[in-house]
């Protein structure tokens, strides 16, 4: 067996092959805690404090979602109450609209009046129904939500679970499992799951604030101002009854309807004279069509006397003057039927 200083002197790595000769070995070289995590040889202590880091980032991330957990319920909770209040406030605005008097104090009611604050209310009625409904298909759809969180918070809670599971294992494992990119990748997820609902939560708070009947909200401001314009048009009905604009307007009414039917007489005189002188553009247009058709008669008369003449001057050049003289006479014939066309 070899004694401890020849042991040493045989790995020496500072000297030359001989185990005697004495030289300086080389320094021993500084590590962190990092080299000692990730080294599976590294003595017990820096194994321990691996295992502390991983227990600490455990619980760290197990009061991390329990914190959110209860952040989100209260935050349920805080909703809840809003909608309880929203629909209280919508209540009173009803009950108040329903109780509003509709005739002021001094005032003779009239049927009219009457009627259209009837119908005012009525229409009011619908628009708040619609948005009651609207309100409660958004709280139908807030609360599907909540449960979805709420799932989501339990499968987180047993993913939580089961890291804890797989945590207790030596400190070996545990370092290897917190080196483990599908860890590092889980962990990952779950904090963009927890910043994903976070933004969720505050988009409804900022839909609840929206729906919210008060009378700094959007809401209610726009139902002070109907009201207050429907009021407005009650007043100035009813002030236009009381100054008899009514009547003025029935007087009118009454002259332009007489303005009308004279109108209408000029209207129906002129459009039997456009009658009369259409029927009589017809009879000229049908007398001029008949001396045309007696003109063109006339013109082949006319004609054919020439042809005769013509033909009668080719057979008869080698006749007597008694002859010609008759023929000059048939002349002067024509030429006075051919006068007479013309003058027609």
């Amino acid at each position: 067996m070899a004694s401890p200083a020849r042991f040493d002197d045989d790995f020496d790595f500072g000297g030359e092959i001989g185990g005697r000769q004495s030289g300086n070995k080389r320094p021993s070289p500084d590590f962190d805690d990092e080299d000692y995590d990730n080294d599976p040889f590294a003595p017990k202590k820096a194994k321990t404090k691996a295992e502390e880091t991983a227990s600490g980032v455990t619980t760290g991330m197990i009061l991390s979602l329990r914190e959110s957990l209860q952040i989100c319920k209260d935050q349920l909770a805080t909703c809840q109450n809003e909608l309880e209040a929203a629909k209280s406030e919508i209540q009173s605005w009803h009950s108040s609209i329903q109780n509003e008097p509709v005739v002021r104090a001094g005032a003779t009611p009239e049927p009219k009046m009457l009627i259209d604050y009837l119908h005012a209310l009525k229409s009011s009625e619908e628009s708040l129904r619609e948005q009651l409904e609207k309100a409660k298909k958004k709280e139908s759809a807030f609360i599907k939500t909540f449960a979805k969180r709420e799932q989501e918070i339990a499968e987180l809670k047993s993913a939580v679970r089961d890291l804890k599971i797989q945590l207790k294992p030596p400190s070996m494992q545990a370092r290897r499992l917190l080196l483990d990119p599908a860890v590092h990748e889980e962990f990952t997820r779950l904090k963009n799951l927890v910043e994903e609902k976070e933004k969720k939560v505050k988009e409804l708070q900022d839909n609840i604030s929206a729906i919210t009947f008060t009378s700094q909200s959007k809401m209610g401001k726009m139902l002070m101002a109907k009201c207050r314009t429907l009021q407005e048009e009650n007043e100035e009905i009813g002030n236009q009854a009381s100054e008899g604009k009514i009547h003025e307007l029935t007087m009118k009414l009454a002259l332009q309807k007489s303005q009308n039917a004279q109108l209408r007489i000029q209207f129906e005189g002129l459009q039997k004279h456009m009658e009369g002188l259409t029927n009589d553009v017809e009879r000229s247009n049908e007398t001029v069509l008949m001396f045309q058709e007696k003109l063109e008669e006339k013109d082949q008369e006319i004609q054919r006397l020439k042809n005769e003449l013509q033909q009668n001057n080719l057979t008869e050049d080698g006749r007597s003057d008694e002859t010609l003289n008759k023929s000059e006479g048939d002349k002067m014939m024509t030429e006075e039927a051919a006068n007479e066309l013309t003058s027609v």
